[in-house]
This record gives structure tokens, C-alpha cells and sequence, in this order.
């Protein structure tokens, strides 16, 4: 929603965006129904015959849309794997200088509403600790990257903390005991190469601490500028649960 939410703005530059959420219960289970989410924008719109380049990553509607608005083109492809991961779809309707309409629909289930805990977030993370298959440090400066490396990870079992850019990941791998480090090589500040390389010279004698470069930038050297840095391998956004867990088993196992 974040995704959706930040284009329909982006792309808006008078009318309106509207964010409409409803839930409709399934007749014989009230408990379980679809949640559907739906952004309608008064924006640019998109011509029918471009629609299907909308979830394509690295792709934009076209160049001048890059130059003026700028954009990696990962964001929808991100959402649409977001969705994907919780069992639901996306769709848009648009029409070309009168608005798009995005919608979000995930099949759910209502839980019960409890107090909070008085020491939550020591609960949660003897929670998330209880058969974790270990301890991942993030490096990424994108919010909606954080959000879908975040779900991947913890469906897959592992506990996770966050860092936001590249000195932050550098005090955290220092300060902290972690399994395994997701870099993002595109960070701001100081970049993921940059920081595998202060990691690793701050490392002591016996001790390396696998890291996993995460990079857009899917050209030729990409794979040798990462080793040399002392990236151990790299995968390429937007990133995909199974090659995720395929990179976390290679560096779990002993040497």
C-alpha cells in the first residue's frame, strides 16, 4: 500500500487519491472473507495498450515518464509480489488523463483484538527466538524493500533486525552476533560494497560472518565487484522467497 499509495501521489497533480478499504466475510465462516484495498488516483492515467508493462520490473510506461518522475521501476513489482506471498492479486483499471485504480485483494482472517503486553518487545522476540533458524542482519534503505524482505524472512523462520543504511548495517554487524548479512549494494550514505568491505576489516581472526549482496544492477562484473568486496554471493530485486531461502541454506552450511 505503500507502493500504490506513493505512485498515486507521484503521479497526481490535482484532484485526488483516495484510498478505499472494505471486508466482505465469507456466508458460512464470518471470521474469514477478502480484504480488498483500492487506490484511485485523478492522475496521468495509463493508455490500455501499456497496462501490461505496469508489473515487469526495471519497466515505466515509457522514458519520459523516468525522466520527470523518476522511480527504479521495482515498485509495483514489489507490491505484486507482496500480494502474491499472502495468497491475493492485483489488478489496475486507468484511463488515460482521468485517474487509475489500483486494487489490493488478500483473503484474511479477523483475530481477536487482545490488550497490549506491558514489555512488548521483549515478548516479541522471545517469540521470534522460540525455533528461529538464526539471527539476519537487513541492510536496505527502502521502506517497502524492508517490508518484503522482512515477511520473506521471518516466513522462512529466521529472526531479523533492520539497518537503514550502510553505516548503521557497519555498528550493528559489529555490536551484534548475526548469522547471516543482507547488503543492499545501492544504499545511501555509504553503499553495501563499501560497508562488506569496513565489515570485513573489522572482523576477528577465524571469525566471517556470511554475507549475501542484494543489488538491482543485474550487468556484467556485478558478481566479481560483490566477491571482491567480500560478499560471499548476491541476488538480484526484486527478490524471490525461493532463491532467498536456496542463498540462506548455501550459508548456513558448514564450509
Amino acid at each position: 500500500m505503500l507502493n500504490l499509495i506513493g505512485n498515486a501521489l507521484k503521479f497526481t497533480s490535482h484532484g485526488e487519491v483516495v484510498l478505499n478499504v472494505t471486508w466482505t466475510p465469507m456466508p458460512d465462516a464470518p471470521s474469514h472473507g477478502l480484504l480488498r484495498c483500492a487506490v484511485r488516483d485523478t492522475g496521468i492515467g495509463i493508455p490500455p495498450e501499456k497496462l501490461d508493462r505496469l508489473f515487469r520490473k526495471f519497466s515505466q510506461v515509457d522514458a519520459s515518464t523516468t525522466r520527470r518522475y523518476g522511480g527504479t521501476g521495482l515498485g509495483l513489482v514489489i507490491s505484486q509480489e507482496l500480494t502474491r506471498l499472502m495468497s491475493g492479486k492485483i489488478s489496475v483499471v486507468s484511463t488515460t488523463g482521468k485517474g487509475s485504480t489500483f486494487t489490493v485483494e488478500i483473503p484474511a482472517r479477523l483475530g481477536k483484538l487482545t490488550a497490549p503486553p506491558s514489555t512488548p518487545v521483549a515478548i516479541i522476540s522471545a517469540r521470534l527466538a522460540d525455533g528461529s533458524r538464526g539471527h539476519v542482519l537487513l541492510a536496505e534503505d527502502n521502506a517497502t524493500n524492508q517490508k518484503l524482505a522482512e515477511f520473506m524472512l521471518k516466513k522462512l523462520g529466521y529472526r531479523i533486525d533492520i539497518a537503514g543504511n550502510g553505516h548503521e548495517a557497519v555498528r550493528m554487524a559489529t555490536d551484534g552476533a548475526y548469522d547471516v548479512i543482507l547488503l543492499d549494494c545501492e544504499m545511501p550514505e555509504l553503499d553495501g560494497l563499501s560497508a562488506a568491505r569496513v565489515i570485513r576489516a573489522s572482523e576477528p581472526a577465524g571469525r566471517r560472518i556470511p554475507i549475501i549482496a542484494i543489488t538491482a544492477n543485474a550487468m556484467i562484473g556485478t558478481r566479481e565487484k560483490c566477491i571482491a568486496a567480500g560478499m560471499d554471493i548476491y541476488l538480484t530485486k526484486p527478490i524471490q522467497i525461493d532463491r532467498l531461502r536456496a542463498a540462506l541454506d548455501a550459508m548456513r552450511k558448514p564450509a
